[in-house]
């Protein structure tokens, strides 16, 4: 077994917003993402990093969570800027049983992979960007979820705990210090991130920065073949 993680899949086979339209790398990506997934087998784990279906609503994503589902190995996702689909754990988790797909929620939690503690939630942008109390809002509320992972890691007795995000909590240059410190504080050994595509993956950090390993992991970047991590 092995464990795997990817993020931004951007599916839209159930709408019209595929990808392929912005050409390049891009071009035919849901046959790269098949083919890519051939190095993952059953009884593997993919962390999928987030923005996973343009749909709008959980019942519209049912086509892009059947890709994914058919995909080789186990998923466990989290929320992404664009998965609007995305509600209640409650509803979600019943959506994928009722459709028979083994996939799992990174939000709130952490999933363990043997000794490794799984931890993760969106994130959030860098606090100088905010444009209004409302991104405040959302950025403490994801500093509370993944401090609640974190926690939930430790309170494991996990041995190596992984972090996963949507947004980078580091750019080359940057560092958004509420993040890298909760991460640092319960002491993780490596944070893997997505949401950078195309020539905003030159502002990607990838790297050690405090004791932390940190990975770029969007699909685009990794030519579309979900990154082996352990």
């Amino acid at each position: 077994m092995s464990l795997f993680a990817i993020g931004d899949l951007h599916l839209s086979l159930g709408g019209d917003k595929p990808m392929d339209v912005f050409g390049g790398a891009w071009s035919g990506y849901v046959d790269k993402l098949r083919a890519g997934f051939r190095a993952v087998d059953e009884d593997d784990t993919v962390v999928l990093l987030g923005d996973l279906s343009w749909a709008m609503h959980l019942d519209d994503s049912k086509e892009d969570f059947s890709f994914i589902a058919e995909l080789p190995g186990r998923k466990l996702i989290l929320k992404g800027n664009h998965d609007y689909w995305w509600t209640t754990a409650s509803k979600m988790l019943r959506f994928f049983e009722e459709n028979g797909w083994d996939i799992g929620l990174l939000h709130n939690n952490c999933h363990f992979y043997g000794n490794t503690a799984l931890c993760g939630t969106r994130g959030w942008f860098f606090a100088d960007t905010f444009s209004d109390a409302g991104d405040e809002k959302v950025f403490n509320r994801e500093l509370i979820r993944l401090e609640t992972s974190l926690k939930a890691a430790r309170d494991g007795g996990a041995e190596r705990i992984f972090v996963f995000l949507h947004y980078p909590p580091i750019l080359k240059g940057r560092v958004c210090e509420e993040m890298t410190s909760l991460i640092e504080k319960y002491g993780a050994e490596r944070c893997f991130y997505g949401h950078l595509h195309g020539g905003a993956r030159t502002r990607a950090f990838e790297g050690e920065y405090n004791g932390v390993e940190y990975r770029l992991l969007s699909a685009d970047h990794l030519n579309f073949v979900p990154k082996k991590i352990l």
